[in-house]
């Protein structure tokens, strides 16, 4: 008994933390906040810690509390998902923490919401849409996709294969300032500029080539560099994927097509080493699918 009653305490402790309140954390787990605090102060009772600092409004760790909380998670976590990670024939459930580029959430924020959560009812999702490249251990990502080349970590890659990007303008644009035929007269146009961190990234074609230009307006968003594109303050590199319908219906029109550009990979990654809980995995068969008529072919 005294041994589920710790194990009880620890459930507690870090759902209140992840929760914010005890009474948010009594909501997920079915329970009273009035439990969900006497298991939290059994638990500094036997740890002889203070966890939480407590007043009638607010609730915050601890110096102590953070520590704790930081060494226990990952352990309570991998508890919960052990069961997922024995075989596919397991039910996925849980919340599940994605972190997804900017320009591909509209495709696949509608696809998860729509097909996903159908599939997976027990899975809860919690999506934040971001090109800034998430610490997924520090931040508590269970699955980021990323576009484009990832630096070496000790994350899991998983590789979905590889999208276009196309070099886009507005007709008003192109009207204005005229449609460039060659790669001078490319050089001299007004550009918008995917820009990470302090490095402006040069537009770079499928033959290996690069142009490095001026940016009229740059930005560490995908989507930030469409809305500048469709409202004519430039051309943009953007994926095909992100602007196929801005083409189909002549919002946005390809420069230099005789020019292709190279193509980004595009591809999941994840924290938990071999075994990645069933949830994970599924989110990157469904995602792989999502973007399959978007893909070059292999």
């Amino acid at each position: 008994m005294k041994r589920l009653e710790r194990t009880t305490g620890l459930f507690a402790f870090v759902r209140t933390v992840e929760a914010g309140s005890f009474s948010a954390a009594a909501r997920i787990a079915g329970t009273t906040p009035s439990a969900v605090s006497k298991n939290v102060e059994r638990l500094e009772r036997r740890l002889g810690i203070k966890l939480f600092l407590r007043s009638t409004r607010s609730l915050a760790l601890t110096t102590d509390g953070a520590a704790y909380y930081e060494r226990i998670a990952p352990l309570l976590q991998a508890l919960e998902e052990a069961g997922d990670a024995l075989g596919e024939a397991g039910t996925a459930r849980g919340r599940l923490r994605i972190s997804l580029p900017g320009i591909l959430g509209p495709i696949l924020v509608d696809a998860l919401t729509r097909d996903f959560m159908t599939r997976h009812p027990e899975i809860a999702l919690e999506i934040s849409i971001t090109d800034r490249h998430v610490d997924l251990v520090r931040e508590g990502y269970d699955v980021a996709l990323r576009a484009g080349e990832v630096a070496a970590t000790d994350w899991i890659a998983r590789p979905l294969g590889t999208l276009p990007l196309v070099l886009v303008a507005a007709p008003a644009y192109l009207e204005r300032a005229g449609v460039p035929a060659s790669i001078d007269e490319l050089r001299e146009a007004a550009h918008i500029r995917y820009r990470l961190g302090a490095r402006a990234y040069p537009i770079g074609f499928a033959d290996g080539s690069r142009l490095a230009v001026d940016g009229a307006i740059d930005s560490d968003s995908g989507q930030a560099m469409r809305i500048a594109a469709l409202n004519g303050a430039g051309i943009a590199p953007l994926l095909r994927a992100a602007v196929a319908g801005d083409l189909a219906a002549g919002r946005l029109v390809e420069v230099l097509p005789q020019k292709p550009l190279a193509a980004v990979p595009v591809q999941t990654l994840h924290a938990f080493g071999r075994f990645a809980p069933l949830r994970v995995r599924l989110f990157h068969d469904f995602v792989a699918a999502a973007l399959a008529p978007h893909l070059l072919p292999r």
